[in-house]
């Protein structure tokens, strides 16, 4: 193998490894871990190619000290687990806890939404 080669093979290399790094860091690598609670809104199961489930609780209100109004928080999430999804569809409208993972960014494969709900710590 000649020198050019070797410098070639080398660099190709480092590419590959740069390129999965990067991959890994945007898709895979979990940015936040917790757990978020409110009213379960609804779980639908969509997509055009990837059927994935999606869903959305209403967390509590704050209220505004200049307005005295009520301000929704909504939590949108994507579900990695069929059963858990099914769960949460025959209880739509009860409180949930939620133990989520935040990814940097979405794969079609795991739904439209950063964070992804991986159990139910309680539901009442």
């Amino acid at each position: 193998m000649t020198a050019g080669k070797k410098v070639i093979s080398i660099i190709a290399v480092l590419v590959i490894i740069i390129l999965a790094a990067v991959c890994y860091y945007r898709y895979f690598f979990v940015f936040g871990e917790g757990v978020k609670a409110g009213e379960l809104n609804y779980v639908v199961k969509k997509g055009y190619i990837f059927k994935t489930y999606e869903g959305k609780i209403i967390q509590s209100g704050i209220r505004s000290r200049t307005t005295g109004s009520v301000q929704s928080n909504e939590f949108e999430f994507s579900i990695s687990n069929k059963e858990i999804a099914e769960k949460m569809m025959a209880n739509s409208g009860k409180f949930y806890e939620l133990h989520y993972k935040q990814y940097n960014h979405a794969l079609p494969w795991r739904g439209f939404s950063e964070y992804v709900v991986d159990s139910i710590v309680t539901a009442k």
